[in-house]
């Protein structure tokens, strides 16, 4: 039985989390006459499906992960739209985990001046985040996602077999986002993850439903109050600053997730040294996070490099430095004017 829950943005739209993917997406697709499916490479064996003899589909490949956000592939996919003759009256179609849909949500956002999309995330981290919210974009040698546009999906497609095509590695990565969702805003998420470790959270197929349903809700309504992340909507960049800055120094080699996991246990330890977050708490984010096999420290050498990636953050306002905390009281918290300082001394309790 699948669960609807719809999303008000630009647009109106709905996740529909549970379903089957192909069979929604052919009812999904009898409103239109053309459509673009973009998968990742590893996703191309799965997606054949049978459709109406009216509908010209095209498909095309990009690389996985990371790799595929990039300016080359945009410029692909609108080759491709090109080609096939897109117009508004078509849509895109995106299967994978998140930097497919962002690039595919980015290609649709800019082909003349955006048309609809539909997302299928295949990724834990896609089915609670990166597909949800309207935020598309690509990777530059600037920064992740400081190219991209606001532009909603049709519709977000959340077939949960897909998590069983994931590594352990890839669903852990992609719990981090939900263990975020449970930090900023439901503590039911963190009490339920709590004394698990990843075999026993993947082998219990209904608490993950859950989770999903949860995240995926927080992230709804919240991009509902605040669309363009004027300000509201900078909560779910818990733990993001100094994550993207550790994803980009690894040259994508950690996964978003588990860069976000050390920047989650960062910001902790800023918190604390703030008088925000008492020690148990922050112990708290390491242990949750350890438990699910989450990285919690980074190199102690590579702060010189990673401080100038801060200030590629979008949070960033002039040369002043805004990161999301919260309290042991569970509020959401905004740091801003953070002293160089004090960013060192909390790396150094995640340094190893």
């Amino acid at each position: 039985m699948s669960r609807t829950i719809p999303v008000k943005a630009e647009h109106d739209y709905e996740i529909v989390i549970g379903c089957q993917w192909r069979d929604e997406l052919i009812s999904v697709l009898s409103n239109y006459r053309r459509a673009v499916v973009v998968v990742s490479e590893s996703m191309g064996q799965r997606v054949s499906f049978p459709v109406a003899h009216e509908l010209e589909i095209q498909i095309v490949n990009i690389p996985d992960g990371e790799d595929g956000k990039s300016a080359e592939n945009l410029e692909k996919l609108w080759k491709a739209f090109g080609d096939f003759g897109l117009t508004r009256s078509d849509v895109v179609v995106a299967i994978g985990g998140g930097a497919t849909t962002d690039i595919a949500g980015f290609a649709a956002a800019t082909w003349l001046r955006g048309i609809s999309w539909i997302a299928i995330p295949t990724t834990l981290a896609g089915m609670v985040d990166a597909a949800i919210g309207g935020k598309t974009g690509m990777n530059s040698e600037f920064g992740k996602n400081l190219i991209g546009a606001f532009h909603s999906p049709h519709r977000v497609l959340i077939d949960l077999s897909w998590l069983d095509t994931l590594s352990d590695r890839d669903f852990s990565a992609g719990m981090a986002e939900v263990i975020k969702c449970g930090f900023i805003s439901d503590a039911e998420i963190l009490n339920s993850i709590e004394g698990k470790n990843l075999l026993s959270l993947r082998s219990d197929r209904g608490l993950t439903e859950e989770l999903i349903g949860r995240a995926a809700m927080i992230k709804a309504d919240v991009v509902v109050e605040d669309f363009r992340e004027s300000f509201a909507r900078e909560v779910l960049n818990y733990g993001h600053t100094m994550g993207h800055a550790i994803e980009l120094h690894s040259n994508y080699s950690l996964r978003h997730g588990e860069a976000v996991s050390i920047g989650m246990v960062f910001i902790a330890e800023l918190a604390h040294l703030k008088g925000l977050l008492s020690t148990e708490n922050v112990e708290r984010h390491r242990k949750i996070l350890s438990d699910l096999g989450l990285p919690v420290s980074y190199p102690q050498s590579a702060f010189p490099e990673l401080l100038p990636l801060l200030f590629r953050d979008k949070k960033t306002r002039g040369r002043m430095l805004r990161f999301i905390a919260i309290s042991d009281g569970g509020e959401v918290v905004r740091l801003e004017s953070v002293a160089e300082s004090e960013i060192l001394a909390a790396y150094e309790r995640v340094g190893s």
